[in-house]
């Protein structure tokens, strides 16, 4: 750890990493109010000005997501720049940090594309579909970073890397399933959007009529990634707290793992209410949540054992189980 990381960094570095979070759901609630032609395909203007006036809800909604978007990269630049300021050369929290500043490079090239082509609002093209894929794996890889960041701050970068290679293999291996089952999920989400209807009979029709249009027949492969990806993720956070037998590594691991059979619930729900706006943020929340949670059990698998061993005696950890113990105690009274 570097002697000249404060803790007014580590604090920043998750506030940007949850504020991150909040645009996300927020992007998705623009997708599914059909909101993202607010500004008109105008960027970065809305509707050819700086400030509407007079706006429409939609316009609203657009714009509000444009100047949350916007605060995003200057939060990123802002924590790029104190890093930079107070870390060494070479250190692997630049690393990380070089990326979410790539990522959020990249994230904005593609919400502005979606509106200088027109991939919003009604449109059903495969263009708009293979957009939203893009996006969401480029968001996912954006919160992985700023997590990671967040990471090194608050435990401590290592200065090499392990050489368990099946550790990193299955790591490897369940990033490209969470990322798989975050594009299939964007699709989905966009069949639900585009083609409401009133009844899961109606629904399961759609899904399985060959002449349907390919966004609904594609939602149906959905639910089985999602099982199979959660299986697999399931079973990698049960290996990994036998291979790394300590209390932190439990924690990570009993989270996802919970979290994981409540979004199988939650998905099941979201089938038999066609999919409503308020389910499908939470059900975008709890996937984002169960992917930063693979993260931070993956990283156990890239970095040195005895390194690794030393985080669960880290003073951030241990004022985390004491304030948990506290809290216990007093609900108990």
């Amino acid at each position: 750890m570097e002697n000249t990381i404060s803790n007014s960094l580590k604090r920043f570095s998750w506030f940007v990493l949850v504020y991150n979070l909040l645009v996300i759901v927020f992007g998705a609630y623009v997708r599914a109010t059909r909101s993202g032609a607010g500004c008109g395909s105008h960027w970065p203007l809305c509707n050819g000005v700086v400030i509407p006036q007079n706006p429409a809800t939609e316009t609203i909604v657009e714009f509000t997501h444009r100047v949350t978007s916007g605060f995003t990269v200057l939060l990123i630049v802002i924590l790029i720049t104190w890093i930079w300021r107070r870390s060494q050369r070479g250190s692997p929290i630049r690393v990380s940090a070089a990326l979410a500043g790539f990522f959020i490079i990249t994230e904005s090239l593609i919400g502005a594309g979606l509106v200088l082509f027109e991939l919003v609002a009604h449109n059903d093209s495969m263009a708009r579909a293979f957009s939203m894929m893009a996006h969401l794996v480029n968001t996912f890889l954006l919160i992985a970073s700023i997590g990671i960041t967040s990471w090194w701050l608050s435990f401590g970068a290592p200065q090499k890397a392990p050489k368990d290679r099946q550790a990193r293999l299955l790591s490897l291996l369940g990033a490209g399933g969470m990322l798989f089952l975050g594009a299939s999920g964007a699709v989905t989400a966009l069949g639900d959007t585009l083609f409401p209807v009133s009844s899961l009979a109606e629904g399961l029709q759609q899904d399985f009529d060959t002449t349907a249009h390919i966004l609904l027949r594609l939602r149906v492969f959905h639910p089985v990634i999602a099982i199979l990806a959660g299986g697999y993720l399931i079973g990698f956070g049960i290996w990994l707290r036998s291979r790394y037998p300590w209390k932190f590594v439990k924690q990570l691991g009993n989270w996802m793992i919970f979290l994981i059979v409540l979004q199988w619930g939650l998905g099941l729900l979201n089938v038999v209410l066609l999919a409503p706006v308020w389910l499908q943020l939470v059900h975008l929340s709890i996937t984002t949540l169960i992917w930063l949670l693979f993260v931070g059990l993956s990283i156990f698998a890239w970095i040195p054992f005895e390194f690794s061993s030393g985080i669960g005696h880290n003073p951030v950890h241990d004022a985390v189980n004491q304030s948990s113990a506290r809290e216990s105690s007093q609900m108990k009274i």
